[in-house]
């Protein structure tokens, strides 16, 4: 969501590269972009105009303009200030609730809160919680379904009364927790096109019968500034004391997520960042200023790979990395572990140093384009996947037909895994010898080194000349 409004300040920022003083005009130059940066991601104007004007009075300082690394103390200071448009607060739910805690999911029709609803229910799992959620929406037809459909899916009870009176149905779930031991009751409220005073009363009646400690305001960020307007009047009427931007990995340009905090004066709990069931973060703050600014997101990016990882699968894999007994089935095992950490544009935009990669949409593969490589793996047989030599001239027409790929496409395929694995096996051949050597590292020789430069050319394996018959070469020629 953040691409277009990351470059534009990161563009901003290369005219101070390099500088040994900055003037007040280059600063000026440099707020003037920033400013039309926020205003074009849809960034409140009263909040725009707050954030130039306390970055200008503290880059202006004499001691900024004159310090050894000035471009750096700039970046700083609109670090610390995006941070302040935050409060500094930390998403998640409120602090020493009552158990159990009862979430309620505000906001309007379309929003995403049944799904939002699963979500956090799945959340909460992840975090060692035993959740129970309810609908109180008995007029949009299916929704009582969709709930019980989505929360299936994540693994969570769905509490199903006969009654169609959404207080009721709130009520009693409540005391289903309370009988049945579960710590927390997700309440997923109706939602109307538009605010109305029908739709606030029964709200503050499912409020005032449950007694919510967490009441999460569930915000569309492609709607912009109209969500954080909607934020604000649910806040006055009914009361809000988080919001959950859904849609991020949309292109929103943003604004939402920048202005809701000071606009609407309550922190941003969540983020929904994709279509499946586990794309719920807490919201982090400084992650996201760093992703903004180029700086990475490590951490999150930890987090993502701690969950689609499998520790005894990595270290299977490890073994036979060693062994030299990588095969075609291992290989596609990586690539669906990849499509489990999400998006690749958001994956490469947490590695510091490598933002701008995402713009090189030509260069890198696409979810697409990994699923042809895997389809092509699919294809052949358990006995083919384990040893490639098996694949002639007929085995070959065969998986490209059945993959709908052409014969080209599984020699190249085939070729650049053989090169893999050769480099592979002088990677595990080193491992090896640096544990003969009781852990101590070993330099590879000279000659091993020249052989790892020509098959990673050959290959165009990270470190190698790029060309077309590297080992995305078939995801380019595609």
């Amino acid at each position: 969501m953040f691409d277009s409004l990351s470059t534009r300040i990161q563009n901003a920022f290369t005219a101070l590269r390099g500088e040994v003083r900055l003037t007040e005009t280059q600063v000026e130059d440099v707020l003037r972009e920033i400013r039309l940066a926020l205003l074009e991601a849809d960034v409140n104007f009263n909040v725009v105009k707050a954030f130039i004007d306390r970055v200008r009075d503290r880059a202006m300082d004499q001691a900024v303009l004159r310090s050894l690394s000035p471009a750096q103390q700039v970046v700083k200071i609109v670090r610390d200030e995006l941070l302040a448009l935050f409060a500094g607060t930390e998403g998640g739910l409120t602090k020493d609730a009552p158990k159990p805690r009862v979430v309620l999911l505000l906001g309007l029709q379309g929003a995403g809160k049944t799904t939002t609803s699963a979500k956090l229910g799945r959340w909460l799992k992840r975090q060692g919680q035993n959740p129970v959620m309810v609908s109180t929406d008995v007029r949009r037809p299916a929704a009582i379904q969709q709930l019980e459909i989505v929360g299936e899916q994540a693994g969570v009870k769905v509490y199903a009364p006969d009654t169609m009176d959404p207080v009721a149905r709130a009520k009693g779930a409540l005391a289903e927790a309370r009988a049945k031991g579960h710590d927390t009751v997700i309440v997923d409220t109706a939602g109307r096109l538009h605010i109305d005073d029908d739709l606030m009363v029964e709200l503050q009646a499912i409020k005032d019968a449950v007694q919510p400690s967490d009441l999460l305001y569930v915000a569309d960020s492609m709607t912009g500034q109209d969500a954080i307007k909607s934020a604000g009047e649910f806040n006055r009427r009914v009361g809000v004391t988080g919001v959950v931007l859904t849609k991020l990995d949309g292109d929103a340009r943003g604004g939402a997520a920048l202005s809701v905090v000071s606009v609407v004066g309550v922190p941003i709990a969540f983020t929904g960042s994709g279509e499946t069931i586990d794309d719920l973060e807490l919201f982090h703050p400084d992650r996201i200023v760093s992703r903004m600014l180029g700086m990475g997101d490590v951490l999150s990016l930890i987090e993502k790979a701690e969950q689609a990882i499998d520790q005894d699968e990595a270290q299977a894999l490890e073994e036979k990395l060693r062994k030299n007994q990588f095969t075609l089935d291992d290989f596609r095992k990586q690539l669906k572990t990849i499509k489990r950490m999400g998006p690749l544009e958001s994956v490469i935009g947490m590695i510091p140093g490598m933002g701008q990669l995402k713009q090189a949409v030509e260069n890198r593969p696409d979810e697409k384009q990994l699923a042809r490589v895997e389809a092509i793996i699919s294809s052949m047989t358990a006995a083919e996947r384990r040893d490639e030599s098996l694949l002639n001239g007929s085995r070959r027409k065969r998986i490209a037909r059945g993959s709908g790929t052409s014969v080209e496409d599984v020699n190249r395929l085939v070729k650049q895994f053989g090169e893999m694995k050769k480099v592979l096996q002088m990677m595990g051949g080193m491992q090896a010898m640096q544990q003969g050597q009781g852990g101590k590292r070993v330099m590879p020789s000279q000659q091993q080194l020249q052989e790892m430069q020509q098959q990673m050319r050959k290959g165009g394996l990270p470190g190698g000349k790029k060309k077309k018959g590297g080992p995305w070469g078939l995801i380019k020629a595609r």
